[in-house]
């Protein structure tokens, strides 16, 4: 009978990972139904409150299918989890300072701007205001420092995927994100493996890692201060179609920081919804918004420079 089991797990895990791809899929009645399935039944620590969080989804850059996929998503962690209440947002004016205030957390959900200045708010103001360049750039610079103070403050931050872009030329904002985006080469299959299997905030993949196909984020910037405490990372060795030889043997792909009285929490999993059919990176995002919440309480220490 283990045998007859063991042989099932396998077959299960290679047709997981066979059907994956970077193929746009459809918001269906029975997609949905399998994330409520597959979802997480409660959180991993106790919780006191209900948290209100924004999750901002709005690009101006490259647009991710994956977006209203990661929306229906986080809504229905949040619902069965009944850990949170979530507000999805796409207007410029949630990153006002009394807006931003209405709320625990904010989670950034791919919300790429355009290049080559790589400024989300500039890109909004351009698209919904009839004000000057001047006064846009100025403008900008304060829905930036809302945010930055948020955090600082003691507001939570979570960013999925290509969101680490949204003021990917700011020195300021790529400090608090733990670092900025530079480049991925073609979507391929990765092994994510976690940098410690004994962190509370990877528990959910019980030592094995996640497969899955993705692209294979490269960062820059404040990324090489290592000001951040890493969680999952890939083997560069492993990789194709690099852009140029590196000197690192890993990346890190997901992590966790401080940022005044805040928290950070960042994870390059994933470009596609596929990933999503994993109960492993569904608990593993929970347990992200309880990190940032405040709720679940780890060792989220830098490692900083080598």
């Amino acid at each position: 009978m283990k045998k007859i089991h063991s042989l099932l797990t396998l077959l299960l895990v290679s047709f997981t990972l066979t059907a994956q791809s970077s193929d746009e899929l459809k918001i269906s009645e029975d997609w949905l139904n399998k994330i409520e399935e597959l979802a997480p039944k409660k959180t991993s620590v106790p919780f006191e409150t209900m948290h209100k969080i924004l999750v901002f989804s709005k690009a101006t850059g490259f647009d991710h299918w994956t977006i209203p996929h990661n929306n229906e998503m986080l809504k229905i962690i949040a619902n069965k989890s009944k850990a949170f209440e979530i507000h999805i947002g796409y207007d410029i004016e949630n990153f006002k300072a009394e807006n931003l205030n209405k709320y625990r957390a904010v989670i950034l959900n791919n919300s790429n701007p355009s290049g080559p200045d790589r400024d989300l708010f500039a890109d909004l103001l351009r698209q919904n205001s009839t004000l000057n360049d001047e006064k846009i750039i100025a403008l900008a610079k304060k829905y930036e420092d809302n945010l930055l103070n948020y955090v600082a403050k003691g507001g939570g931050l979570m960013i999925l995927h290509g969101a680490i872009t949204v003021q990917n030329n700011s020195q300021e904002f790529s400090k608090m994100t733990g670092g900025s985006f530079d480049y991925h080469p073609k979507q391929q299959e990765i092994h994510v493996q976690e940098v410690d299997k004994t962190h509370p905030l990877v528990k959910a993949f019980n030592g094995n890692g996640l497969t899955h196909f993705d692209e294979p984020y490269f960062f820059k910037n404040a990324y090489f201060d290592y000001n951040f405490r890493p969680l999952l990372f890939m083997e560069v060795a492993k990789l194709e179609g690099l852009r140029e030889p590196v000197d690192e043997k890993i990346i890190y792909l997901s992590w966790i920081k401080k940022h005044g009285k805040g928290r950070v929490f960042y994870t390059s999993p994933s470009h596609n919804a596929q990933s999503l059919e994993q109960p492993e990176l569904l608990q593993f995002l929970l347990d992200g918004m309880q990190y940032v919440v405040g709720d679940l309480q780890c060792d989220d220490t830098p490692i900083k420079k080598k």
